[in-house]
């Protein structure tokens, strides 16, 4: 279902199902999240890759899981929805920076996963879809992911109308961050890798936990909660390794 690997301090997850496209069924997710957990606690790794096996990064739910999920109960559909989403926020919450490392085309599923990744680097042949309108559903769960990525006009366009756009368009509404040639996609994910793992990680881990609590707070609580950042990170371990190493004019060594 699932391959991991790892060189130095980067971990890769491998969604590994390519006679079916690496579709999604509860197998995968129970994985996906056992593998994440993992990770979170490994602190020889500083940043996580996922990509999928074969020319797909991910096509979504897997027909024979839709096919079951047709007969399920009210209750056997909302927790199998609950252990979608938790991947989900795992994915977007992990302290460590994970870049989506998107080889083909990713639709439904594929995409919210895509979506949850830091950063998302994509082959310049995939496709896009969030195409569920069609056969009666939503994407519920990616739904927030998708406004906050592109905004609400293009949302609304792609997910009313389920209409499948290529990696060239997605870039140019920051559906992803890069399309690129298939040949240079490893360089730019080692590019990014490379400065990843010489910055501060609980800095790095910081800025994430910060980008999903400021927008949940009042005035008030955010200036403080800021200067509580500032102040703890300044007299931190690492802040005074990096700032010492900046004023020395050294690369700092975080370990």
């Amino acid at each position: 279902m699932i391959m991991t690997s790892k060189s130095g301090s980067i971990a890769t997850i491998k969604l590994n199902r390519p006679e079916v496209k690496n579709a999604i069924n509860p197998a995968l997710i129970d994985l996906l999240s056992e593998e994440l957990i993992k990770l979170k606690n490994d602190d020889s790794v500083r940043v996580i890759i996922i990509t999928g096996n074969g020319n797909t990064f991910c096509s979504g739910a897997d027909l024979n899981w839709l096919g079951d999920v047709a007969n399920y109960t009210y209750q056997e559909n909302y927790n199998e929805s609950v252990k979608f989403i938790n991947l989900l926020n795992l994915i977007n919450t992990h302290p460590k920076p994970i870049i989506a490392k998107v080889n083909g085309s990713a639709i439904g599923g594929g995409v919210g996963i895509m979506l949850a990744c830091d950063i998302i680097i994509a082959n310049k042949n995939a496709k896009f879809g969030l195409s569920e309108v069609a056969i009666g559903i939503v994407p519920a769960a990616i739904i927030h992911f998708l406004i906050n990525r592109i905004g609400e006009t293009k949302a609304r366009e792609l997910l009313i109308t389920g209409n499948r756009i290529d990696a060239i368009d997605a870039e140019k509404i920051s559906l992803i961050n890069y399309c690129l040639e298939e040949d240079l996609i490893d360089k730019k994910v080692k590019e990014f890798t490379n400065k990843i793992t010489m910055n501060g990680p609980k800095a790095m881990t910081k800025v994430k936990e910060m980008i999903h609590t400021l927008p949940n707070l009042n005035e008030l609580d955010t200036d403080d909660y800021i200067a509580k950042t500032i102040a703890e990170l300044r007299i931190s371990e690492e802040g005074q390794i990096g700032i010492n190493a900046f004023l020395k004019k050294e690369k700092p060594n975080f370990k």
